[in-house]
């Protein structure tokens, strides 16, 4: 008696063990495949330590000067897989972009700063950016970017005592580059909040483009820093979102 042979690419397979080019299996994971289809709103105040290069000490050492701000943009996610790139908080991005104001009030007691001036003076900055940051690393409740800043900003000068009055105002283009990494808490099941907080550290260099009083010894290039709690506004929106859809299901059925 002769058995038939089966012909094993004969036999139809279940769908759901077919694939196609670029799906994967279940139970396999591809990268990109969790990635946002859509922006994500992004936005947080910014409070950063510049050692400007005409503000110093007695000793001549350069001293920090608290910049306040905010800034808001949105997280773009990645249009081809980024081995550095997982998910942080379930959400996928490879850069983030946006624009942010920052303002400055400081009295300065440094003659010679402006030309002709002997005593101490007062100078507001306003500066308008916009940046870009790359992540570099982005897994789990890590990341590390690289934001890249242009501004244009405003300054104005006045003498202190008395009468105020200006005496100097002009436009400048600073330019900073720096390296950023946080750390977003954990996520805990009865205190959903909890993981919209975490710690962040952002080191970095500012060059000036364009001086504003070119004439004088005024510089807001150097060295800054920026280090302490953080609140990430994209956790919320990606709760809140998560949220919606569990709820519109819930109606559906």
């Amino acid at each position: 008696m002769v058995k038939e042979k089966t012909d094993l690419n004969a036999i139809p397979l279940p769908d759901s063990l077919t694939t196609t080019p670029g799906e994967s299996t279940p139970g396999e994971s591809t990268p990109g495949a969790n990635s946002p289809k859509s922006l994500m709103f992004s936005a947080s105040t910014d409070q950063r330590f510049f050692f400007f290069r005409d503000t110093r000490n007695e000793a001549g050492r350069p001293t920090p000067v608290s910049v306040y701000g905010v800034r808001a943009g949105f997280l773009f996610p990645a249009r081809r897989p980024r081995p550095a790139l997982g998910t942080s908080r379930g959400q996928s991005a490879s850069f983030k972009a946006g624009a942010g104001f920052y303002f400055l009030n400081q009295t300065l007691n440094q003659p010679g700063l402006l030309p002709g001036e002997t005593e101490s003076i007062k100078r507001y900055l306003r500066i308008a950016t916009v940046y870009y940051e790359r992540y570099l690393y982005r897994h789990g409740p890590f990341e590390v970017s690289m934001p890249i800043e242009l501004g244009y900003g405003h300054s104005r000068y006045e003498r202190t005592g008395g009468a105020e009055q200006e005496i100097a105002r002009g436009v400048f283009i600073p330019l900073g580059v720096g390296i950023s990494g946080a750390y977003h808490f954990p996520d805990i099941r009865w205190f959903k909040p909890f993981h919209w907080f975490g710690f962040h550290v952002l080191v970095g260099q500012r060059f000036i483009l364009k001086k504003d009083l070119p004439d004088s010894q005024i510089n807001y290039g150097g060295f800054y820093i920026s280090a302490g709690p953080s609140f990430f506004l994209e956790s919320l929106t990606g709760d809140l979102k998560a949220w919606g859809k569990k709820h519109k299901k819930r109606r559906s059925r």
